[in-house]
């Protein structure tokens, strides 16, 4: 079976924990935000896991991680 090639894309955006799971950065945090509170600004800062329904889809873009 040949090789399978990395998404780049998702590479970039996606990262595993120690413990498996995926990490990904939230949406929205990088323009317009005058109208945004601060305290949804600081939240939008945090990183937070994929969902399982995601999972499998990111998985299969990110085969040698």
């Amino acid at each position: 079976m040949p090789k399978l090639k990395t998404h780049k894309g998702a590479q970039k955006r996606f990262r595993y924990t120690g413990s498996g799971e995926i990490k990904r950065s939230q949406a929205n945090a990088s323009h317009i935000l005058t109208k945004k509170s601060r305290k949804r600004k600081r939240s939008l800062k945090q990183s937070t896991i994929v969902v399982k329904e995601e999972f499998k889809r990111i998985k299969t873009l990110l085969p040698y991680s």
